[in-house]
């Protein structure tokens, strides 16, 4: 039995969230939540502790119930059904695996309460589709972390639900095994087809493995888009700031002209593409990525046409193999991150006098009068 012929039941639609909103006592945890998530994608949704991810997956799972709004499954509204009456499951950060069964009997688990006689070809598809056959017999206590993830990802699959939770599923694991962990989870997903919703609060693991993110932020969506989109095209200071790093640099826009704005910022004119700006007229917030800037020993040093500030003085540079990561301090003080390509140049050493360099169509521009350190001070490890 292939693994289509397994999941050949999970037909359904979009998942589609109205309205969502849930209060507890005096806190709104999701307000007001519009989102459809397309059948068949994987989605991210990305924030720090508290924002109101977790909770709005545990409203899709039927563990929440909401406070206001609907929720959809194709044309199904399962707003009120209860949580094993929904094509849903959920992989959470600590598997919940029987100790006292051993995986076959795990992943069968599901289908024996259905009533399913014959469970072993289904069981032995899903088994070959997290390429863990060989471990059939052993209990869940001799398997590393990484197997018992996929060993739950095949337990909820071989239910052939509609969509796939997965809260925080790669938390307990190390980093090596995490990386392996977002390629395979991806694989998996490509090769079964169905609706992937995952929460974490790690950006490179959204931007791995997610087809579209949803950056969220005290219970409402901060921005929702591809992972290229939102890194490179971040529409709030929050986004620029969480998902990555960002120099964030405060402007004034000079003018507009013939698809270019030109600003001024530390008493020097800038330029940026005006489709990569959020506004054009008067103060914003000028952001550019650390690995887009370069360090030149003077201005002269730099590229025609670049974006150049001078009167830097390199504070730290550490290098780290791929790249020399600079702090340069300008002459008002503030510090610039800059990521600059292991290419054989020469390393400018702390006390170094320097130019910050770039590309005017790497940059993007903010609306000005936003928190400019919003975001930067999360706290990840302490995201749930």
């Amino acid at each position: 039995m292939s693994t289509n012929d397994v999941l050949g039941g999970s037909t359904g639609g979009d998942l589609r969230l109205e309205g969502l909103t849930k209060r507890f006592g005096a806190f709104t945890a999701v307000d007001n939540l519009d989102l459809t998530i397309p059948q068949g994608s994987f989605f991210a949704l990305l924030g720090a502790s508290g924002c109101g991810k977790t909770t709005t997956l545990r409203m899709v799972s039927g563990l929440e119930d909401p406070t206001a709004g609907r929720i959809y499954l194709g044309e199904d509204d399962v707003t009120n059904r209860k949580p094993y009456r929904r094509p849903v499951n959920t992989v959470f950060q600590n598997y919940a695996l029987f100790p006292h069964l051993d995986i076959f009997e795990n992943v069968a688990f599901g289908l024996r309460r259905r009533g399913v006689k014959d469970v072993k070809p289904a069981v032995t598809a899903m088994l070959d589709l997290v390429e863990l056959g060989h471990v059939a017999k052993r209990k869940p206590t001799e398997l590393s972390g990484g197997q018992q993830q996929r060993i739950a990802l095949a337990r909820a699959l071989i239910n052939q639900p509609q969509v796939l939770l997965l809260d925080e599923p790669l938390g307990a694991l190390d980093l090596k095994l995490r990386r392996q962990m977002q390629i395979e989870l991806k694989r998996i997903q490509t090769e079964v087809g169905l609706t992937f919703v995952h929460v974490t609060h790690d950006q490179e693991e959204a931007m791995t493995m997610a087809d579209t993110i949803a950056v969220m932020n005290h219970g409402r969506i901060e921005q929702l888009g591809s992972p290229a989109e939102l890194y490179e095209n971040p529409a709030t200071t929050f986004v620029a700031n969480f998902l990555g790093q960002s120099n964030l640099i405060p402007a004034t826009v000079v003018s507009e002209t013939d698809g270019v704005v030109t600003v001024s910022a530390h008493g020097q004119q800038l330029k940026l593409d005006a489709k990569r700006c959020r506004s054009t007229s008067g103060e914003i917030i000028l952001g550019v990525r650390p690995e887009k800037v370069q360090v030149a020993k003077s201005a002269a040093d730099a590229p025609t046409g670049s974006n150049v500030i001078t009167g830097g003085t390199v504070v730290d540079a550490s290098f780290i193999g791929v790249s020399t990561q600079y702090l340069v301090k300008l002459a008002t003080g503030e510090e610039l991150a800059v990521f600059e390509q292991n290419t054989g140049r020469e390393i400018q050493r702390p006390g170094a006098e320097v130019a910050v360099y770039w590309d005017p169509t790497q940059g993007f521009g903010l609306e000005g009068s936003q928190d400019i350190a919003a975001g930067a001070e999360v706290d990840e490890e302490a995201a749930a």
